[in-house]
């Protein structure tokens, strides 16, 4: 999955041409996409601050930052080895003030390994060399080290976890304060592990079987947890199993697939839950109660998510009341939810990526699906995507209100 020629900035890449059915007809709404994506590469101009596009061998599912220079990426493809690489990005995107021109204009590949399985999460252990990951076939987590005098990412243990059925495998999260891992494919399973002994630390210690969506780290004793149905909680360690959360389903779940995260920060009086579902809404509620959204809102996704184990709410870290959302095309929006208010509303993004749409090659080529996106940790509007075409995009978007 080697990151191949770089194809930034938005102009540099030509749109695909029109798909001809028979000499001298052409497809009516082929040509009507071409001139939306020559459109669209005149208005990059304005859109972004800067905007690379790179290719790998194949699609990845993990995004996952080491410093602000550097991110990981994993092949997700089953029946076949797929590649763990460390990337470095371009010296463009690591400056803080436009410089000029840079020799060095690709990702650079630090590190590689190979996995024999599919990489579904994959999780960099902090002030370490160690990666965590997860996926299919089997119900394991597999710890790796980044090796220090070779260009090796290595696998160092196998660690098997509870049998899961229905082709489930553990999320994953992992503690700052110290080398742990929370893991989990479903309430019944979580557990916290130290990764290099493989010495479980916690554990849920019930029976409940509902399938988990997403986890996250708040602090060095607290997470919170999404369950597929939109069941939310937030768990601390130190205690017994006691989590405050929603009570079963959630309001307004109505059977489909949930994901969530938490705004730690903010202006607010405390933790933000920001939980979305596979037909687009979006509701924010307060961790003191779960039981009652503060807003639910209907975002502009043109159809429900084709993939709704790909769906990703992200808050953005630098940015006050800011997040994004992606898994329901081939776009990433970005949102203010400064005046989000009641029950029911519809709201239009403050910024859509639309890269992976315009940017596709050759014919007959399937619509790309975002895989993932996430923030990068300090330049406040600079995300990275990853789509079903094996693209990755590093791009800096345009407050159009000129501050958010």
């Amino acid at each position: 999955m080697s990151a191949q020629r770089e194809a930034a900035p938005p102009l540099a890449r030509s749109p695909r041409p029109p798909h001809r059915l028979a000499a001298g007809s052409w497809a009516p709404e082929v040509t009507v996409a071409m001139e939306s994506a020559e459109d669209w590469l005149v208005e990059s101009l304005r859109l972004y601050q800067d905007f690379h596009a790179f290719d790998l061998s194949a699609a990845t599912r993990g995004l996952e930052w080491i410093g602000d220079k550097g991110v990981f990426v994993a092949g997700y493809e089953s029946l076949k080895k797929n590649e763990i690489l460390h990337l470095i990005l371009p010296p463009r995107l690591s400056v803080k003030e436009n410089q000029g021109l840079f020799p060095e204009r690709d990702f650079k590949v630090c590190h590689g390994g190979f996995s024999d399985r599919a990489v579904l999460e994959l999780k960099h252990v902090p002030d370490t060399r160690l990666l965590v990951t997860s996926g299919l076939p089997g119900c394991y987590l597999r710890v790796w080290r980044v090796a220090e005098d070779s260009d090796v990412i290595k696998a160092i243990s196998t660690i098997a976890v509870q049998d899961e059925a229905g082709g489930l495998w553990p999320r994953l999260a992992v503690f700052s304060s110290a080398p742990r891992v929370l893991h989990g494919a479903r309430l019944s399973s979580l557990q916290v592990l130290d990764p290099e002994s493989g010495e479980t630390t916690y554990s849920s210690g019930i029976s409940d079987s509902e399938e988990l969506s997403s986890l996250q780290v708040l602090d060095g004793d607290t997470f919170a947890f999404c369950c597929a149905s939109g069941r939310l909680g937030l768990v601390d360690t130190r205690q017994p199993w006691a989590p405050l959360e929603s009570p079963g389903q959630s309001p307004g779940s109505g059977g489909q697939r949930w994901c969530a995260e938490v705004r730690a920060g903010g202006s607010g009086p405390g933790p933000c839950f920001s939980s979305l579902g596979a037909d687009g809404q979006l509701r924010l509620l307060d961790a003191r109660d779960l039981c009652h959204p503060m807003s639910s809102v209907q975002c502009a996704v043109s159809m429900p998510s084709p993939s709704p184990e790909l769906l990703r709410v992200t808050w953005a870290p630098g940015l006050d009341n800011c997040l994004a959302i992606s898994g329901f095309d081939g776009t990433v929006q970005v949102y203010d939810v400064t005046s989000w208010e009641g029950v029911g509303s519809q709201v239009e993004p403050l910024f859509t990526h639309r890269g992976h749409i315009f940017l596709e090659e050759g014919e007959g080529h399937a619509a790309a699906l975002v895989t993932t996106h996430t923030w990068h940790p300090s330049k406040p509007r600079t995300l990275l995507s990853a789509a079903s075409d094996a693209s990755v995009h590093v791009w800096d978007w345009v407050d159009p209100r000129a501050a958010c």
